[in-house]
This record gives C-alpha cells, sequence and structure tokens, in this order.
C-alpha cells in the first residue's frame, strides 16, 4: 500500500510539474505552431530517467519505494516518453537489437493510428 502511495504522491507532483514546465516552455517560445513544451518536458524527462536510472543500476542509491516514485509515478507523470527512450535504449543495451527496433516501430506507427482511430471514430455522424 504504501508504495502504491509513493507512485500516486509521484503522479500528482509529475503532472503539475509537466503542465507547468510545458506552459512555461511554451509562453517563451510564442508560439502555438510547434509543441516546444512537449518537446522540452519529453527531452528533460529523457535525460533524468536516463541518467538517475542508470545511477541507481550501478551504485544502488534507491530504494524500491523511491524508485517507484520517481520513475513509475513522478516521471511517469511528468512524460512516458521517458519510460519508453529507456525501455528502448535498455533493450538496445542487452542486445536485443531487433526489438529495441521494433519496441520504436511498434510506438511510432502504432500510436499514431490509435490517435487517427480515435479522432475517427469520435466524428463519425450520430457520435
Amino acid at each position: 500500500m504504501r508504495n502504491l502511495f509513493m507512485i500516486g504522491l509521484g503522479g500528482f507532483l509529475g503532472a503539475i510539474l509537466r503542465f507547468s514546465v510545458s506552459g512555461i516552455v511554451q509562453h517563451w517560445f510564442r508560439s502555438f505552431h510547434f509543441p516546444y513544451g512537449t518537446l522540452v518536458v519529453n527531452l528533460v524527462g529523457c535525460f533524468l530517467i536516463g541518467g538517475l536510472s542508470h545511477a541507481a543500476e550501478l551504485r544502488g542509491l534507491l530504494s524500491a519505494e523511491a524508485r517507484s516514485f520517481i520513475f513509475v509515478g513522478l516521471l511517469g507523470a511528468f512524460t512516458t516518453f521517458s519510460t519508453f527512450g529507456n525501455d528502448t535504449v535498455s533493450l538496445f543495451r542487452d542486445g536485443e537489437d531487433i526489438l529495441s527496433a521494433l519496441n520504436v516501430g511498434l510506438h511510432v506507427v502504432l500510436g499514431l493510428a490509435a490517435v487517427w482511430l480515435g479522432q475517427t471514430l469520435v466524428s463519425l455522424p450520430g457520435k
């Protein structure tokens, strides 16, 4: 139960950080034609999960609760793209080149297809 609380707390804070950082960055660029805020959030999240997860693996710096709070909760809510990036690099590092490429391809192609399908279904007459 404590682990779920830590994930929930991290998720709460990560979602607030995502909203805040993305909005600030988007305001700095004063552009609504390109999602600079989303790009920055995703890149920052990838940098943080890469460094922190590697440090945790090499040095055993984080407890299981701290990992749940940071990786699943905080960074998971800040950006799931960071988790995708970390999973893909881990597969590649472990010699699973085909699975790494498959992970990228499936996420991009199926993710875009799922967005298109959701929008299409909502746009159908009578919906």
